[in-house]
């Protein structure tokens, strides 16, 4: 059980408890209308108050911020989870290319929401799926997901600013010119697909920094950084200036051969931690399908 707690010092003594929460313990009226309803939601010394209720000087007041019970519907199911860090509020992971962040159509009990339910179960957690950021089915690399809704709502409040960052790498057809650059064009779904995007004056704002890192025969590794979190969106970017990426089904040409899924990966990412406020960096290696494209390779 994830819980927080505050001790009540003497400037604090005789202030309501809501207020407590949402000022001193930085929690949301969502969240604090969802806990104030359970048995053991909200307690002063281990009983419980409703959010009207001031403590007095050398109380403890103690709020659950963990799932009593799973609202999200995912059924846990066994599968790889490559888990970078974990602790009571968050998880990062090393999502595999080919495997869907949640649940859908054809993809019932083999996606990653369904196994880090499996690994939270045998952990004995409560913890339920909320992820921060979605990754598409092909995309490989780092991943959040926070483990309540509380830490879920920190960490989506850092999403396109310089507190949580995130960094790509891809292969993609030629090598763009210049080197390095911007792409800054709006993005909509397109007409008549279920799935394609495409850029349109009507889309939404989107842009994409980009900075080519090295070259082979004709393709080129690139970085990339999102300003924004357009579906598909460095996807649709890049073939947009000519350089769709290598294997991308949608935007460019498929080709088995070389790779069996867009060459996309999410290498870096930076974030402040949802409680403590600590910055953290992770990185992960560029998978072996997406290498091996660049083998030997000029790297500048």
């Amino acid at each position: 059980m994830r819980r927080l707690e505050l001790s009540i010092t003497t400037e604090l003594a005789g202030i309501k408890v809501d207020t407590l929460l949402k000022k001193h313990l930085n929690l949301s009226g969502t969240v604090v209308r969802r806990i104030k309803w359970l048995p053991d939601g909200i307690l002063v010394d281990g009983a419980r108050v409703n959010t009207r209720f001031c403590p007095q000087a050398g109380q403890v007041l103690s709020v659950r911020l963990d799932d009593p019970e799973r609202r999200s519907g995912i059924v846990p199911a066994p599968g790889p989870v490559d888990i970078l860090y974990e602790d009571g509020d968050m998880v990062v992971l090393n999502k595999a290319p080919g495997v869907s962040v949640h649940p859908g159509p054809g993809h019932f009990d083999d996606t990653l929401g369904n196994f880090l339910l499996y690994h939270y179960d045998q952990e004995g957690e409560t913890a339920d799926f909320h992820p921060v950021h979605r990754l598409d089915r092909g995309t490989s690399g780092l991943l959040a997901a926070a483990k309540h809704p509380h830490a879920q709502e920190v960490l989506k409040n850092q999403l396109h600013t310089n507190a949580f960052r995130r960094t790509y790498l891809a292969v993609c057809e030629g090598v763009p010119k210049p080197g390095e650059g911007t792409i800054e064009v709006p993005l909509g779904p397109k007409p008549g697909s279920l799935m394609e995007q495409m850029v349109r004056p009507d889309g939404k704002f989107a842009r994409t920094r980009y900075k080519v890192l090295g070259e082979y025969e004709g393709r080129a590794l690139v970085e990339l950084e999102l300003d924004t979190g357009r579906t598909h969106q460095i996807r649709v970017h890049m073939a947009h200036i000519g350089h769709p990426l290598t294997g991308d089904f949608l935007y460019g040409r498929e080709d088995r051969a070389l790779i069996a899924r867009p060459a996309l990966h999410s290498a870096r990412l930076e974030l402040c931690h949802p409680i403590s406020g600590e910055r953290l960096t992770f990185a992960a290696p560029v998978p072996q399908d997406m290498e091996k494209l660049l083998k030997p390779g000029k790297i500048f």
